[in-house]
């Protein structure tokens, strides 16, 4: 099925990549004016998880847009935001000291979005 993606505004609700199975495991994104969050769905699932304990990686507009140019250009280097994906495909997304960790399939889907512009915002002036 082919999209086409446009640009978020600089506040917006969560929201995850089209290619997402229904939400139940995938990379939450939220902006908010120059931040950007970033979390896993799967945390919520489980009712013994407390939601004020949530691991939540919050980064700049900038950090964000480094790191959505070294997921679409292999090679780049991907600034503050580091993701590490081992052999068998579980991926580790990291900013200072938070560790979010997704299933080959999350980060496939989080991926395929991000190269499809899914997960850019509006520029802001600096």
């Amino acid at each position: 099925m082919a999209t086409t993606a446009t640009s978020r505004s600089v506040c917006t609700d969560w929201f995850r990549s089209t290619r997402s199975n229904n939400g139940n495991q995938c990379v939450e994104v939220r902006f908010d004016g120059d931040a950007v969050l970033v979390r896993d769905s799967k945390y919520r699932r489980n009712p013994a998880n407390h939601p004020a304990d949530e691991p939540i990686i919050t980064v700049t507009a900038r950090e964000w847009t480094t790191f959505l140019d070294s997921v679409r250009v292999p090679g780049r280097p991907s600034g503050a935001l580091i993701a590490h994906t081992r052999a068998d495909g579980h991926t580790t997304l990291e900013h200072g000291g938070t560790v979010l960790g997704y299933t080959p399939q999350e980060w496939d889907a989080f991926l395929l979005g991000a190269r499809d512009g899914e997960f850019d915002r509006v520029a802001l002036t600096v």
